[in-house]
């Protein structure tokens, strides 16, 4: 990433619609709600948000199953109602970033309805194709994300259709050139309505093996299978990342039309993360790039420090502790016996430290732990496939509670039945509660973001002498003109820790919720932290 651009240390708000604000009271967030909200954003002092798919969609993996790029779906609202969003953003300082889902489209898409008539025809290479074994079988072992095979046969012609995720998310052939093109022109189309860039889908699923050889088994555990078959593969023919730069350059040259745009891609939790984002932020293609193999670590310092490690010495990093396909950090990360809101905190503080584009999803400002819903209120087919083993993302995607009303919290009429139901334990933590009470999440969060924005050295300084010593994790930022050491206690228990320098330290006050402790600096270095303690220093 460029030195100087402004995603470069930027701070980011992820934006999922069907949750955030229902504006016209059906009980689904839209683009209204998303206008009307975005005021709070702007109040965490965020520079942009990143806005999930709000495209025309049969809703089957709720948006990301696009049925037309160029639309916004009717449940949502319409262009125009998008182009209030952007210009209210703008007004407000806030940049724009789009979902941009380029790997696969809904079934119900023209363009696979088209490509799936016949094998003759404008789009008929459009999508990834092949014929059945012999025996009828798939074309390889390849296996779904979601499970079972990705392949789905067509009887229109004959042949099976690759699917990386659901049967009804066909994969795009982005080897022909006018499907990708396409893809091409879709991204000008929204630069065109005023979008500052795009968070690239599932960058890692891309591209695949064009001799459709079968992937090789992962270490087999015939006794012992998973519950989720994926990963009993190594993905070596499903996924082939050297094969994805070119996609990449193409949609970079559109988005270099456009002074400022950006583009950040979003990895898959297959191992190499570091070497990938590598790849694919060399110059002329993303700009930055995240992976969802961080949340997926435990919260200690060993598995962080190794996360830090390998972004200094690889590529360009965005960082994220929670989103839409994972459960919320809140509870994920929080220690067996510790309170949630010190660990948001903690999470707060550690965020706004590390180097590169952070980013803040929905509710995490809140200090939003991890709904658990009954099975019949699930709607993602991840749970309803996996469940009761893994539950699906739905516990991440509840509606955020504005106020603390009964039933619906402000996200929708108390009258209207929300898509999915809002947490009872949220409603005592919604915006409107803690818009104006030190030591809540959301004035916590607020705090971390603004120490980032005003302190060159965590916004944009070099990350050094990254450490950990049992459950502290310690690291230097070094600016032009000081450095900001980083202490962090990730534990439920008070620890120590020594710093090399103990020298002309100034501390730096941290917000702390209601009952957290502050750590302590003796004489000789000796750092004393609480308890998911934190402490910052500056020289």
């Amino acid at each position: 990433m460029a030195a100087g651009h402004w995603l470069d240390g930027a701070a980011l708000y992820q934006v999922y619609p069907l949750s955030f604000r229902d504006g016209n009271g059906d009980g689904w967030g839209d683009l209204a709600g998303v206008a009307a909200g975005l005021d709070h954003i702007a109040g965490l002092g965020v520079d942009g948000i990143w806005l999930s798919p709000f495209y025309i969609s049969p809703l089957a993996d709720f948006g990301y199953d696009v049925a037309d790029h160029k639309a916004v779906d009717p449940r949502l609202g319409d262009l125009a109602a998008f182009d209030r969003v952007v210009d209210k953003a703008h007004r407000l300082g806030l940049r724009v970033l789009l979902d941009l889902v380029i790997g696969h489209t809904s079934d119900r898409h023209p363009w696979f309805v088209e490509s799936r008539a016949g094998k003759a025809g404008g789009k008929a290479d459009w999508y990834v194709w092949a014929d059945p074994r012999p025996d009828g079988t798939p074309p390889t072992n390849w296996l779904s994300v979601f499970g079972g095979s990705a392949w789905s046969w067509e009887p229109r012609r004959r042949q099976y259709y690759l699917h990386h995720f659901l049967k009804q998310q066909p994969s795009l052939n982005l080897r022909d050139p006018c499907a990708l093109a396409a893809i091409c022109d879709v991204a000008r189309f929204w630069l065109e309505r005023g979008v500052d860039g795009f968070r690239v889908d599932a960058v890692d699923h891309l591209m695949h093996d064009p001799l459709l050889r079968d992937n090789p088994p992962a270490d087999p555990h015939p006794f012992d299978f998973p519950a989720k078959l994926f990963g009993m593969q190594v993905h070596a023919h499903d996924m082939v990342f050297g094969d994805v730069p070119p996609v990449l350059e193409a949609l970079r040259r559109v988005v270099d039309d456009y002074p400022g745009a950006v583009l950040l891609g979003e990895l898959s939790s297959q191992p190499g993360a570091g070497e990938r984002i590598a790849l694919y932020t060399r110059p002329g293609r993303l700009h930055t790039a995240y992976a969802l193999d961080l949340p997926k670590r435990p919260f200690t310092a060993q598995a962080l420090r190794g996360a830090l490690v390998a972004a200094a010495d690889r590529g360009a990093t965005c960082w994220s502790f929670s989103n839409h396909d994972v459960a919320r950090a809140a509870s994920r990360w929080c220690p067996a016996g510790a309170d949630p809101a010190q660990a948001s905190a903690l999470h707060a503080l550690l965020l706004a430290c590390l180097p590169g584009t952070v980013c803040v999803y929905q509710g995490e400002e809140l200090g939003l732990t991890q709904a658990d819903l009954p099975f019949e209120a699930l709607r993602d087919p991840f749970g309803l496939a996996y469940w009761p083993e893994f539950p699906g993302r739905d516990g991440s995607r509840t509606p955020i509670p504005w106020t603390p009303a009964v039933p619906n919290g402000g996200f929708c009429p108390a009258e209207s039945v929300p898509w999915l139901p809002l947490a009872a334990d949220h409603l005592s933590k919604a915006v409107a509660v803690q818009d104006r009470r030190g030591g809540s999440p959301l004035a916590t969060w607020r705090a971390a973001i603004a120490l980032r924005q005003k302190t060159e050295a965590l916004r944009n300084g070099l990350l050094s002498s990254v450490d950990e010593d049992g459950p502290v994790l310690a690291f230097t930022r070094v600016g032009a003109k000081d450095r900001v050491a980083c202490v962090f206690n990730l534990s439920a228990e008070p620890a120590t820790y020594v710093l090399d320098e103990a020298d002309g330290w100034t501390p730096i006050p941290l917000p702390r919720p209601p009952g957290g402790g502050e750590a302590a600096l003796a004489m000789d270095g000796t750092l004393t932290l609480p308890p998911l303690g934190a402490w910052l220093g500056r020289r």
